[in-house]
């Protein structure tokens, strides 16, 4: 029992040293833009260019590794994510420090594919989800709480010193791979053929449309929490970075949670998911301009989010049980696609609408996914004599 705890808590602590990597840069971009002598919109792209580093190879890289050793696969991707964060740390061309940010995006979703499928397979398969769960606190971490640890950093003492935060954490998990995670082969060798039969299922699609769509109903209103914040409440600074540690908090706290949610009434969970956001966001159109109610809401709506994160990932991957990389990096796919679909039209709403209706990003694809959630539920039910560990 030890042994396995100490193998999930190694496998969330690199979840968060590549998740840091990859959004740690969002509050790095106006010291890169002045360190390097380039503007604010180019120094973007190192953020924009992980992000399709991801989208493209996330369904590719994973399938393309699965057959290999997981331990050595793990140690690889440590390794490059090290390599990277050292030339980001020394080096003086743009070019070169972009360069250095797509090649672990590349590699990006075969670690984190890689940590949500040997953390289910180390527990006992009724336990998986909350194996899973405890990886995705690293997640949350790493999108909620390094942003402001960077930033801080940068801007204390140098943009050199952020960069070293990075490559340090990576470090720490690449010696901790070495001496404590076991050899992991594969419990079966799958061909890349049969794994790619998953895309002939109905399921199979279904489910990615359904997380890409819970994930644009998240992230659509979520990048533009900020401002949200001080364009409807009209909240100071310092608040609005109370209510964003407040969402973070919430964040992990849901990914305990949703453990025991999909442990328990998995498909219950995901049926109720885009109701609650319904509410949580009606509650938000018509109370947002309120700062005690707002931060309430705030809370729950953390609390949600990091439970949608754990469910859009079950959805994929329960689906397809027998391909669990492939399916995974499919997940990784689909949620970062809609997270790029809901922010984009996000963004055309508040320019054309206001501030205040962003919220109906929220609303509209939580409305569009209840038909697809109960057809999936029907479709995933009527599987179940070919998968029937994945019932519960």
């Amino acid at each position: 029992m030890k042994k396995h705890r100490l193998i999930i808590f190694i496998l969330t602590l690199g979840v968060f040293g590549i998740l840091n990597t990859e959004m740690g840069f969002i509050g790095l971009i106006p010291n890169i833009a002045t360190h390097f002598n380039v503007s604010t919109s180019t120094a973007g792209w190192l953020v924009s260019a992980f992000a399709i580093g991801i989208a493209i190879s996330g369904p590719i890289m994973p399938l393309l590794m699965s057959k290999l050793e997981r331990k050595r696969i793990m140690i690889l991707v440590l390794s490059i994510f090290v390599v990277s964060n050292l030339i980001s740390i020394f080096t003086t061309s743009f070019s070169v420090l972009l360069i250095a940010r797509i090649i672990p995006a590349i590699f990006h979703p075969v670690y984190i594919a890689l940590a949500f499928s040997v953390a289910a397979d180390s527990v006992a398969s009724k336990d998986a989800p909350k194996a899973v769960s405890r990886v995705f606190i690293g997640v949350s971490a790493g999108m909620v709480i390094g942003v402001p640890i960077v930033n801080f950093l940068a801007s204390q003492f140098s943009l050199e010193v952020a960069m070293t935060f990075f490559a340090m954490i990576n470090i720490i998990v690449l010696i901790m791979t070495l001496y404590f995670i076991p050899r992991m082969t594969n419990k079966e060798t799958t061909s890349y053929g049969s794994q790619l039969q998953i895309l002939k299922r109905p399921l199979t699609w279904i489910s990615i449309i359904v997380s890409l769509l819970f994930n644009a109903g998240i992230f659509g209103v979520y990048s533009y929490l900020t401002d949200y914040l001080n364009s409807v409440t009209e909240a100071t600074h310092y608040i609005t970075s109370i209510t964003l540690f407040i969402y973070g908090a919430a964040n992990i706290l849901g990914n305990i949670i949703s453990g025991k949610l999909l442990t328990i009434i998995p498909q219950k969970a995901i049926f109720t998911l885009p109701f609650t956001l319904i509410v949580i966001y009606s509650a938000m159109f018509i109370l947002g301009s309120q700062l005690i109610p707002m931060l309430i809401i705030t809370l729950i709506w953390g609390i949600v989010a990091g439970i949608s994160a754990n469910i859009t990932q079950y959805i994929i991957t329960s689906a397809a049980p027998d391909a669990p990389d492939l399916s995974n990096g499919i997940f990784l796919s689909a949620v970062n696609i809609g997270t790029t679909i809901g922010t984009f039209v996000g963004g055309l709403f508040i320019s054309t609408f206001g501030s205040n209706y962003v919220l109906l990003v929220g609303i509209l694809a939580s409305v569009l996914s209840i038909y697809l959630v109960i057809l999936r539920n029907r479709q995933f039910t009527a599987s179940a004599e070919h998968f029937p560990e994945t019932q519960t």
